[in-house]
């Protein structure tokens, strides 16, 4: 049969007296209780009170949000490592800062801004254009590129669609364009109804959508759409050719893609800046952006960031 642990004292042996703290042990247990919490606070906040740049560079790690775009910022399926123009540029730059090791987070483009302001990773490198709206919710670098845009379409442009004005002049057509990219401010400042955008997560989403015929025309920079070309060979997608770039209150547009950063971490951002105006231009800048289709012409040239911040 099954014993039972019995906790009751043997017959004969006096009941165990239970402790009864003396007035000194508890105001020494008290004493302990609200001190050594202290203590092991200290070195946190000590940590919580470092900057960004700070952090970094005690580190050498930095936390980099991509949003896997062509040739921007993507992951090589081969090596599984963080590649592009701008993870490139950004590691040039954080080596030059002491910083060696990069920390990739897979982010939605749509997502970026949001996941750097709630602290996911510390600087976006995916070439974000600079454009007002955004320099209201982050800071961001001086430009590296400017470029201009282009439509995907299916072969022979069926559509006839080599603008955006194209699209809101005729009704029947539709616009895909990534969640979260100025190529949905680009269609409705130019005038494309709502009901003729589908708004995607990304770009293979896109380039599903005009296959299946669910859109007519995928707009995007004009490197996103040489690139995705180049991959897919398979005749069915082509370039616009020709192609018109929006014009805006009598402007055409050309973007200009720069690094984001917190605008709290403007020691971060200016620290940067000063490595990253030395490279751009440079013999180095152009053989590490040439295999991923940046030429001189692709080069900012004279526009600084606050310029475009102001249109």
């Amino acid at each position: 049969m099954t014993k039972y642990r019995n906790n009751s004292p043997k017959t004969g042996e006096a009941p165990a007296k239970k402790y009864q703290p003396t007035l000194l042990g508890k105001w020494m247990f008290l004493l302990l209780l609200f001190t050594l919490p202290l203590f092991g606070c200290g070195e946190v906040e000590q940590e919580t009170n470092k900057s960004t740049l700070e952090r970094i560079k005690s580190t050498g790690v930095v936390r980099v949000g991509y949003a896997n775009e062509a040739p921007y910022a993507y992951l090589e399926s081969a090596s599984g490592r963080l590649t592009g123009e701008a993870p490139l540029i950004l590691r040039e730059v954080m080596q030059r800062m002491g910083v060696n090791q990069v920390e990739a987070v897979l982010t939605e483009f749509g997502s970026l801004i949001p996941g750097l302001k709630a602290g996911r990773f510390d600087v976006i490198a995916a070439g974000m254009y600079i454009t007002p709206s955004r320099c209201r919710e982050i800071a961001f670098s001086e430009p590296t590129y400017g470029i201009g845009e282009a439509f995907m379409v299916r072969a022979g442009n069926p559509q006839r669609l080599h603008s955006y004005e194209d699209i809101a002049n005729n009704p029947d057509a539709r616009l895909g364009v990534v969640a979260g990219t100025v190529e949905r401010g680009y269609a409705r400042t130019i005038g494309i109804s709502d009901e003729q955008v589908s708004i995607l997560p990304d770009n293979p989403s896109a380039v599903a959508a005009l296959q299946a015929g669910r859109i007519d025309a995928f707009a995007g920079t004009a490197l996103t759409v040489q690139d995705l070309l180049k991959k897919m060979q398979s005749g069915k997608l082509e370039r616009a050719n020709p192609f018109a770039d929006p014009v805006i209150e009598g402007k055409v547009l050309r973007g200009h893609g720069a690094f984001g950063f917190r605008k709290t971490d403007s020691a971060l951002r200016d620290q940067f800046n000063a490595h990253l105006t030395d490279l751009i231009g440079s013999a180095e800048h152009r053989s590490l952006v040439e295999p991923f289709g940046f030429t001189e012409a692709e080069l900012p040239g004279g526009i600084k960031t606050q310029q475009l911040c102001n249109l």
